[in-house]
């Protein structure tokens, strides 16, 4: 954990790290916040375009963290400098756009391992660097795609679980179809395996029974066509499993959106770890 720089922040310390990551095969970026007296862990997932400084620097979640004790966790959000063809197009594949899954096509296979590196590497090791344990996983946008799938994905890894917009059925809309059918290539089954909606509807049971939060704003220009959380809330419905979707009228995709609405998240994710 090569630190990069420290800043102080409410009392705690908002630090910028790099390391050399087995996973990736490449160098990793990633923030931590560390409140004065940390009892939890809370890992934030960025969406498309995004990078570990993308919540830090504009969510203000730092304030409330430090007053409850939530660590904060911001990955990068997918390998950079691998030098394959298409890298830096976040809306095809490559650097911003990682799906957070482990990409099983060429050129991506060798270093797109976004869940491996996080359930393998990184998230263990902020656990024993930290001490903390007990972890919590939200995210936006392909973050809350990312995060709801890996959350289903690994039972009892993560203790608490949320969302801003998250792409809630990927293998059903454009940018899932276009990223699976990259990383993963055409086997569907595939597809549904990284399918937040699909993985609830397999579920027996709650795998949350404390709640899933989800925010989604109405003014979301990608709403319609992209996001589509009613296939996530009926097979949350299907299978029993408690989720709030609030949906706000006039808010959008952006940062502006989640600065509304993260102090309630984090507050959501500190009743179920803390």
């Amino acid at each position: 954990m090569e630190l990069l720089s420290e800043h102080g922040c409410f009392g705690g310390t908002q630090r910028f790290h790099r390391h050399d990551s087995a996973e990736i095969g490449l160098p990793m970026s990633f923030a931590l916040f560390l409140p004065p007296r940390p009892k939890a862990l809370l890992v934030y997932l960025a969406g498309l375009t995004c990078t570990e400084e993308t919540f830090t620097t504009k969510a203000g979640a730092q304030r409330l963290a430090a007053d409850l004790g939530l660590a904060l966790l911001m990955p990068d959000t997918s390998p950079r400098g691998a030098n394959v063809p298409g890298e830096g197009d976040a809306w095809d594949f490559g650097v911003a756009a990682s799906f957070y899954l482990d990409a099983t096509r060429e050129p991506w296979a060798r270093h797109w391992r976004m869940e491996s590196y996080l359930l393998n590497e990184l998230i263990p090791l902020v656990q024993r660097e930290t001490g903390l344990a007990k972890t919590g996983l939200f995210g936006h946008s392909m973050g809350g795609h990312g995060a709801l799938t890996l959350a289903l994905r690994h039972p009892g890894r993560f203790a608490s679980l949320s969302a801003f917009a998250p792409i809630a059925t990927p293998m059903h809309c454009p940018w899932g179809r276009k990223a699976f059918g990259g990383y993963l290539g055409e086997d569907r089954a595939a597809w549904a395996a990284h399918d937040a909606s699909e993985l609830m509807k397999l579920q027996r049971g709650a795998p949350y029974p404390r709640g899933i939060l989800i925010d989604q704003g109405l003014a979301d220009k990608f709403l319609a066509d992209q996001l589509h959380p009613e296939a996530f809330e009926a097979a949350c419905a299907a299978a029993g499993q408690p989720l709030t979707l609030r949906r706000h009228k006039g808010y959008d995709h952006g940062y502006y959106f989640i600065a509304s609405f993260v102090d309630d998240h984090l507050r959501h994710h500190a009743k179920q770890l803390i």
